[in-house]
């Protein structure tokens, strides 16, 4: 009977090994670009190995004493790399929102605390194995000096982890990311606990603790999917990868940025959409919109605004570019060979449509403004008015730039461009500019 119950503690921690460390290669397969994601999937696979090798490996063969005391080193990465991964998730809330010192200081003193409790498990291994795992199905090991020695370093980073991240949530961080936070603090004390539960219990625990956790995760990453899908309609590769590693409100936080803006839109549309059924207008658009996302990602810009036939890219912003007046130029020239294209297909089929395209540079202010579900990345600045007003003034096939590129057409020897005859009086503007024209 007891040989039988014995073998059914064997299987049932080597079912709980390979699940946490299916997980853990799932988290890393599923986002491995992400720090985040990363230390959680050492976290896990870590927790999987040390079961395999405190509970399933001695069934095998006796493990030698030297080996026994470096298993402890597993437990202690396990630790260390879940409060990395609230670490971490803290750092994806901009610090204007978040007061992170004393929350980062409870990371590290958890991460001390699981060092020290490494260091306890070397140095007393025997006493570990006897009064602390499983110590709670053993009469009076809980009361044993060496089961609170080793308890003690467990519960503190625990209860570390746990602060840490009911000081992120009293912050409102994004609401995917709640998703997580919540199904972590309940997975923490089901995770601590399996430590000295007794044998019976122990892998139900840690098995109740990586599904409770399972769950947020899953649901967190189908939402993320989806979130990625939308955004990569308008972000660049780069910014989408910001967004990864820092979060939305980290990635999006505001700032004073060095950028340019390149406005494109589309000559004689409102007669087009008078005369054209709704169907064939909403079919121009989609075909618009996807090429110019497609054109603006490759120079790694990021559409801020499609408001009817007009787009606005962003070229610098979120993403600092120290070239972005070369990128938004050749970008703007590849929107003009991309609307000569499209017009002429256009026009084929019945449809009188043109493209025109402005650009210019300069400091502006760039964030998120809004509240709840409805906000809006913006950038404020004469830069982006000035590329709105030169793009009106556009003419189909044109591309007109700003005075403040010149330097970067001259600097590359672009010379498919040249200086207005007549100097142009925009609206808005104090004085007449004399911008630069595609010839």
């Amino acid at each position: 009977m007891v040989e039988g119950s014995l073998q059914l503690y064997f299987q049932a921690y080597l079912l709980v090994a390979l699940v946490c460390a299916g997980m853990g290669v799932a988290f890393f397969v599923a986002d491995r670009r992400t720090p985040s994601s990363r230390a959680l999937a050492l976290a896990f696979a870590a927790i999987g190995l040390s079961l395999w090798l405190h509970m399933v490996l001695p069934q095998w063969f006796d493990v030698p004493l030297w080996l026994w005391r470096s298993f402890v080193a597993v437990d202690g990465i396990a630790m260390v790399a879940l409060l990395q991964w609230i670490y971490y998730v803290r750092a994806t809330l901009p610090s204007a929102a978040l007061r992170t010192r004393t929350g980062d200081t409870l990371v590290r003193l958890g991460q001390g605390s699981a060092a020290v409790y490494v260091l306890l498990g070397v140095v007393a291994p025997a006493a570990r194995d006897a009064h602390f795992l499983n110590a709670l199905a053993l009469d009076g090991s809980p009361h044993h000096l060496w089961f609170w020695a080793f308890a003690s370093p467990v519960l503190v980073s625990s209860v570390s982890g746990t602060l840490s991240l009911l000081l992120l949530l009293n912050r409102r961080p994004d609401a995917l990311e709640q998703l997580r936070v919540f199904a972590m603090l309940l997975a923490i004390p089901l995770l601590g606990a399996s430590f000295a539960l007794p044998p019976q219990w122990a892998p139900i625990s840690l098995l109740l603790g990586a599904l409770v956790f399972l769950i947020g995760a899953m649901r967190y990453h189908v939402e993320q999917g989806r979130r990625g899908e939308f955004m990569a309609q308008f972000l660049s590769p780069q910014v989408a990868d910001l967004v990864r590693r820092h979060g939305l409100e980290g990635a999006t936080a505001a700032a004073k940025m060095e950028i340019s803006a390149v406005c494109i839109d589309l000559r004689g549309f409102t007669g087009v959409t008078a005369e054209t059924d709704s169907e064939a207008v909403l079919s121009v658009l989609r075909e618009y919109y996807a090429a110019v996302g497609q054109v603006a990602a490759r120079f790694g810009g990021t559409i801020k605004d499609q408001a009817g036939d007009g787009v606005l890219i962003l070229v610098g912003a979120p993403v600092a570019d120290p070239e972005h007046r070369r990128h938004a130029i050749d970008m703007a020239c590849a929107l003009k060979s991309l609307g000569d294209a499209l017009s002429a297909k256009w026009r084929a089929s019945g449809l009188d449509l043109g493209v025109g395209v402005g650009a210019a540079s300069g400091t502006v202010a760039v964030g998120v403004i809004g509240e709840g579900g409805r906000r809006e990345y913006t950038a404020v600045g004469n830069a982006v008015n000035l590329a709105a007003r030169l793009c009106a003034q556009a003419a189909d096939g044109d591309v007109l730039l700003a005075p403040d590129m010149v330097e970067a057409v001259e600097r590359s020897g672009d010379a498919r461009f040249e200086a207005v005859a007549t100097p142009m009086q925009l609206k808005g503007l104090p004085g007449p500019i004399q911008p630069l024209r595609f010839c």
